[in-house]
């Protein structure tokens, strides 16, 4: 008997052995995460530190632990809708050391599981302790006249509420969409855009902002066929093409889902890799100019974010004009301003091919200027020998552009 005592705890003890360490604190559960950094099991103390660094700054920091992943995760906030947590993490990657912060979607809780041992009941009987220490047992008292056992009323039981009706999902076509772009690689957000095309004449319909919800746009074709391409600079375009009545909401495909009131379509973006050419159609000069709009500075901030990325990147930038006319060429004076005509601007003349390597130039000095090596970005100048469009169309602006390409990854 001592022998099958001695194996059974043998056996518990190799079990234990062997059972993951339990997480420390709560679960997450059901909603939206403000994610700000990400711990394995055993880097306890760092993460501890960590929170109390940003409690000490003020910030409502907390962690929970993710089941499926295997991560606790450190959040700022926490949302039940979508749109709010986008609107909230895109503000926090705007303050200082949160630049990468993302949101973590659970879509189901967990909570840690506790067992629990009955107490044992306790003895009704009062022991009484006489002098010589012996314990005797009280005698009960025996009452003359028992009284009447007590009738409960008979209580009713609550009945149990109707199960809710499974709300009905409307039709893709009818209903509003969301355009969620993410890196895979890290599973966060990118800003970007889509461009909604009607796939029977190849028409563009309109260009919308990823991560607003908005209604589903419908071609209004023969074919009801829809074309989606999600962009944004640094990133490969993803294309997804579907026919709207035709998308069965209860038989998604993996790039769409129903999340509350919306639809949710995914686009994953891979980053660009040695080959891929990028073209730089948010960013605008000046007429006759190699002198930038303000407006381009948005652009030029997600190349910059580009290269930042990954210090391997090497670059060209290929400069192009509508047309091959000679005449006035502008450039950047003294006083180094990017955006604007300033006092000390250079005016001259010259080739368009001498115009298009002043375009390129002046991204290349912009990118050194905020900590870009020079050895990484090389340029090449082309005029108008590659236009995209004849120079008197209405599309003749598009031929003015920089395209990139990545020469090294």
């Amino acid at each position: 008997m001592k022998g099958y005592a001695l194996a059974l705890v043998l056996a518990g003890a190799l079990l234990t052995s062997f059972t993951e360490p339990e997480p420390k604190g709560e679960y997450l559960q059901k909603g939206h995460y403000i994610v700000v950094a990400a711990y394995r099991i055993g880097q306890e103390k760092y993460m501890d530190n960590y929170v109390s660094q940003l409690t000490s700054k003020g910030l409502h920091a907390q962690y929970g632990y993710d089941a499926g992943r295997k991560f606790y995760y450190v959040y700022l906030d926490y949302y039940t809708d979508f749109n709010e947590s986008i609107a909230h993490m895109l503000k926090t990657r705007k303050q200082e050391g949160f630049e990468l912060a993302w949101v973590r979607v659970m879509k189901e809780g967990r909570e840690p599981t506790t067992t629990s041992t009955e107490a044992p009941r306790e003895n009704t009987t009062t022991p009484v302790v006489t002098e010589q220490n012996k314990v005797e047992t009280a005698k009960p008292v025996i009452t003359t006249a028992p009284e009447s056992p007590k009738v409960e009323p008979e209580q009713k039981q609550p009945e149990k509420p109707k199960a809710e009706e499974k709300k009905k999902i409307p039709a893709l076509r009818e209903a509003t969409v969301l355009f969620y772009l993410y890196n895979p690689t890290n599973s966060k957000p990118i800003e970007g855009e889509v461009e909604i095309v009607d796939s029977d004449m190849g028409r563009l319909i309109k260009k919308v902002k990823a991560h607003e919800a908005q209604p589903m746009t419908d071609p209004r074709n023969k074919s009801g066929k829809v074309t989606l391409i999600g962009s944004s600079f640094g990133f490969r375009k993803v294309q997804h093409d579907f026919v709207l009545q035709e998308v069965d909401p209860e038989n998604l495909p993996d790039h769409i889902e129903w999340n509350e009131d919306k639809y949710i379509i995914h686009f994953d973006l891979a980053r660009l890799h040695r080959g891929d050419i990028e073209t730089l159609y948010n960013v605008y000069f000046f007429n006759d100019a190699a002198v930038m709009l303000p407006e381009s500075k948005y652009e030029l901030n997600r190349l910059l974010d580009f290269m930042n990325s990954n210090e391997r990147y090497k670059i060209t930038l290929h400069g192009h004009t509508n047309g091959n006319a000679r005449g006035k060429i502008v450039t950047m004076g003294p006083t180094r301003n990017f955006f604007e005509l300033s006092k000390d601007v250079i005016e001259g003349s010259g080739t368009a091919k001498e115009l298009s390597k002043a375009r390129a130039q002046i991204i290349k000095d912009w990118l050194e200027a905020n900590g870009i090596a020079p050895d990484r970005i090389a340029i090449k100048a082309w005029g108008g020998s590659r236009m995209l469009h004849d120079k008197n169309s209405n599309n003749a602006r598009r031929n003015v552009r920089v395209e990139v390409e990545v020469i090294a990854d």
